[in-house]
């Protein structure tokens, strides 16, 4: 559990917000910066804030070691946190390896697993996506590899260093930065159809949220909804939810000039 002390969320009746797939460190750039203003935007309006996996491109969390490069985004994390808004991290198939820094250091509720929660008053359904659905049936059985405690183990006795720079070689998210390619595509759809079955299965559920496509969408059934927020990474993208009416996608352009 964090140490922290947040105070009580003023904004409790307000929308939660859902931003997924910025995959901070695979280039420099100014999306880290965006999503620092961004976070501090929506402090003072959300209920809820959630990070839908993939927000960084390479996380692992070492004994006395995390990666550079992202102090000012957990610190923007932590400030959402200390206003008294709760803020939940799905781990990514690029962040899956977050842990107690995360938790007890920031102060997020991190998940490495599917969850059911409250979002704005709305039961919802919240996974990062990767692994789920129809095909990545090579990356399955990677991802048990990557996942076990016998590789993360391992994995810790490589020097910081080095344990990056094999990430970030693997990870090669700086080429696939442009449109949505036919894999994309076809996850897109994949995660879709599952989120279509999850709604007829579950008849409390009224939203289910997933990520990973790098693909926006918001789709209706009978006044329940898949969501996806897209990518932050090259559209600035994130999902707001309310308490009634459809989710929505919105481009993040900056703090609008006060009148």
């Amino acid at each position: 559990m964090s140490d922290r002390n947040p105070r009580p969320n003023p904004q409790a009746a307000g929308p939660a917000y859902v931003v997924s797939d910025a995959h901070l460190g695979a280039q420099p750039g100014a999306r880290a910066a965006d999503l620092v203003d961004w976070l501090r935007h929506v402090r003072g309006r959300a209920s809820h804030v959630v990070l839908n996996g993939d927000i960084f491109d390479f996380w692992f969390e070492y004994r006395r070691a995390i990666p550079r490069g992202h102090v000012r985004v957990l610190g923007a994390v932590a400030e959402v946190v200390d206003a008294g808004v709760p803020v939940t991290f799905l781990g990514g198939n690029h962040d899956w390896w977050g842990g107690s820094c995360l938790a007890e250091e920031i102060g997020v509720s991190f998940h490495r697993a599917p969850i059911r929660t409250s979002l704005a008053g709305r039961s919802a359904y919240i996974a990062h996506g990767d692994g789920l659905g129809r095909g990545d049936y090579g990356y399955r059985v990677a991802s048990g590899i990557l996942r076990s405690r016998m590789f993360r183990r391992g994995f810790r006795w490589i020097h910081p260093d080095l344990g990056v720079r094999l990430a970030a070689f693997l990870s090669r998210t700086d080429s696939h930065e442009g449109r949505p390619g036919e894999g994309n595509r076809q996850r897109a759809r994949a995660l879709e159809l599952l989120a279509m079955r999850e709604l007829e299965r579950d008849e409390t559920l009224d939203i289910v949220v997933f990520g990973h496509t790098h693909v926006p969408a918001v789709v209706e059934v009978a006044g329940r909804y898949y969501l996806n927020a897209g990518t932050w990474m090259r559209d600035r993208c994130y999902a707001v939810i309310e308490a009634s009416g459809p989710p929505r996608i919105e481009h993040w352009e900056g703090e609008p000039p006060a009148s």
